[in-house]
């Protein structure tokens, strides 16, 4: 009988554990991450409360627009807008300061010695606040088209595909911006300068066709522009097949401009 009890407990015949897929790996680092979010009641505050806040905030600017020259009105402005405050304050603030503290925290360098990959660090890192920034999206989509009373969009499938790239393109560019950041501190004003300029010449309150021409062809050029204008083509109908494939290709630029920086200058050590 002892025999038998053996031969059943033995390590040997015991059922071998599947292999963890990279899908696996990347959720358990993602709920790890989701975890240490919830903890942070600062960061939780600016990922759920602040675009919404910020949108609102923006109602009185852009109803005293004279924007009826424009062919747009205070729905077509802040919709698209919104979207941009989530992926600013719930997608790329928030994820340049995951990469930097983790980094700072020796995190990263121990999460490589494991079976983790790389681009799964990267990605299972920015799974949560990905999540959160497209939930945040649908929320306020269908809150300010139920304020604002905004009609359904002429061309849904331009605005989901406008707002996973732009994702993409966010989420490349925190980690970009994590590589030149040195501390966790370092990392709430690195934030600064693309939310400034995203937030003034992006669209998000002030359409591009109210600036002066020669400024509006440099904000053209924002990282966010592009996201803002195809969602903003996509309830009004105005966006051609040319401006279309200009502002997917903006996009597309500056997500490859991000990736070559992180596979150049991104750091999985702190920074001394």
């Amino acid at each position: 009988m002892s025999t038998t009890l053996h031969a059943v407990q033995s390590p040997v015949l015991a059922p071998a554990r599947p292999p963890r897929t990279a899908a696996d790996r990347m959720r358990a680092l993602a709920r790890a991450e989701l975890t240490l979010l919830a903890r942070n009641k600062s960061t939780l505050f600016t990922v759920l409360v602040l675009p919404g806040l910020l949108t609102v905030s923006m109602y009185g600017t852009v109803g005293s627009m004279n924007l009826k020259q424009s062919g747009l009105d205070a729905g077509t402005v802040l919709l698209p807008g919104s979207l941009g405050f989530a992926l600013l304050f719930a997608l790329y603030s928030p994820l340049v300061g995951v990469y930097v503290v983790r980094r700072e925290e020796l995190v990263l360098k121990r999460l490589r010695t494991g079976e983790l990959r790389d681009r799964e660090i990267l990605a299972g890192a920015a799974l949560p606040s990905v999540l959160i920034a497209l939930a945040q999206s649908v929320l306020l989509v269908v809150g300010c088209s139920l304020w604002l009373h905004v009609s359904l969009p002429r061309s849904g499938w331009l605005a989901a595909a406008a707002l996973l790239l732009g994702v993409g393109m966010i989420g490349a560019l925190a980690a970009a911006t994590s590589a030149f950041t040195r501390t966790a501190e370092g990392a709430q004003i690195a934030v600064m300068p693309l939310m400034l300029l995203s937030t003034a010449g992006s669209g998000m309150v002030v359409p591009l066709d109210l600036l002066p021409d020669k400024l509006a062809v440099v904000c053209e050029a924002l990282p966010l522009t592009p996201l803002i204008q195809l969602v903003r083509g996509a309830w009004t109908g105005g966006a051609g097949a040319g401006e279309v494939l200009r502002e997917l290709l903006v996009m597309v630029v500056w997500t490859l401009i991000a990736v070559l920086v992180v596979r150049k200058r991104f750091r999985w050590e702190p920074r001394r």
